[in-house]
């Protein structure tokens, strides 16, 4: 089918909810991507960092393919395997106990939303509900989760949005502490703010976040839909700072491709949940599972694309480094830890992805002013090379 006609029955037939670009994307290998019309991209972006082992990894594929003509689903009434063994493996490499399986990042964080609560009115006191939430954060769209984003552009036309939660600024300590009341039950936060412009927290921040949850016997929650799975350097981004939190949350990277999301807990707060408390139809199914499986093995083999992570985000950053010299009325700031980096400039960044589209790159923009790179944690430093040829060619005309 021709890509205009493509175009034509994707506008009259799918809801207008995105702001897509006029492409229509067939296949990917690795680090490429191609459209029907058989244009080859450089994707820096990675499904926004789901596609942690580039596109189409042989492991995952394999894995997917048996697993389809073994069994794709069953319901949650009855065990299966992967989804016992996928668990496993997650309580195996983290501070948790338990974990509930769902199919986003949104689901998990409403998990773990209806966790903190219920835990809280059992443990707590029944007025205990509030969620301290910080602005600029982004955890979903579900009508909670929504509500838990510090950001009124994704809330507008929603309300009345769901009571309880209260917003703070990012990496203020003092701020969290006077908005601490009798009816706090915890504090959620993303290590790393993504959608929100890639913005990191001073060294010590989560730590006192969590030494303030102690003291006043508070969940912490961590959002790691975004930041989890390898992405910053390490499995996930809190072991960078110290710390464990009560709960967790996860998604993006952690199917390889495929919609997946989980929530870790201690076996103390996974206690409030009961048959009943929670449930998804289709959350931790067997391919799913099987997916993650192979993803997550792949991952930690040899701790070699972890280490590859480390060492081609920080030859990034260097390289970004250098279009600041060039640009450095443009650029505010580089940031970023692992392949999770983002490049501040004064100016709407839009034009820029869109000419560097047109050349064959993907990247992406985020909080309106940031370029955000995501991309497989197995690029090269000959795919970054060529992507700073682009940026820097792009930049040049449009700046």
């Amino acid at each position: 089918m021709e890509i205009k006609k493509l175009l034509d029955d994707s506008n009259h037939y799918i809801m207008n909810t995105y702001s897509r670009f006029p492409i229509v994307l067939r296949k990917g290998r690795g680090m490429k991507v191609w459209s029907s019309d058989g244009k080859e991209y450089l994707d820096f972006v990675g499904g926004i960092a789901v596609n942690i082992l580039g596109h189409c990894h042989p492991k995952v594929v394999i894995a997917i393919q048996k697993q389809a003509q073994r069994l794709l689903h069953a319901s949650n009434l009855y065990h299966m395997e992967p989804q016992i063994k996928l668990a496993k493996l997650l309580v195996e490499r983290s501070f948790a106990d338990k974990v509930f399986f769902c199919n986003s990042g949104a689901e998990a964080n409403e998990a773990a939303i209806k966790l903190a609560r219920k835990y809280a009115k059992e443990q707590m006191g029944t007025n205990k509900f509030e969620i301290i939430t910080a602005f600029n954060s982004f955890h979903g769209r579900t009508l909670a989760t929504l509500t838990a984003t510090g950001q009124e552009k994704f809330q507008k036309g929603f309300e009345p949005l769901v009571p309880g939660f209260r917003y703070v600024p990012f990496n203020d300590i003092p701020a969290i502490e006077r908005s601490i009341t009798k009816d706090t039950c915890a504090i959620m936060l993303e290590p790393i703010q993504g959608e929100g412009g890639v913005k990191i927290p001073d060294a010590d921040y989560l730590k006192s976040v969590r030494e303030l949850c102690n003291k006043h016997g508070l969940l912490l929650i961590l959002d790691e839909v975004q930041t989890g799975m390898g992405r910053t350097g390490k499995l996930f981004a809190h072991e960078h700072f110290g710390i464990t939190p009560d709960i967790m949350t996860l998604a993006k990277g952690l199917g390889g491709g495929v919609p997946i999301g989980a929530m870790l807990t201690t076996d103390k707060v996974a206690s409030a949940f009961q048959p009943g408390s929670h449930a998804s139809t289709f959350g931790g199914n067997p391919l799913v599972c099987t997916a993650a499986i192979a993803t997550i093995e792949t991952l930690l083999e040899d701790g070699f694309i972890i280490d590859q992570c480390n060492r081609m985000g920080e030859y990034l950053k260097k390289s970004l480094r250098g279009l600041h010299g060039e640009f450095p009325g443009v650029i505010v700031d580089i940031r970023g830890m692992g392949l999770l980096i983002g490049m501040e400039l004064i100016r709407d960044c839009d034009p820029i992805v869109k000419a560097c589209m047109e050349r064959g790159v993907i990247v992406n923009c985020t909080s309106g002013n940031v370029l955000r790179f995501t991309p497989p944690l197995i690029v090269q430093e000959k795919d970054i090379d060529h992507m700073i040829d682009i940026l820097d060619e792009v930049m040049g005309m449009l700046l």
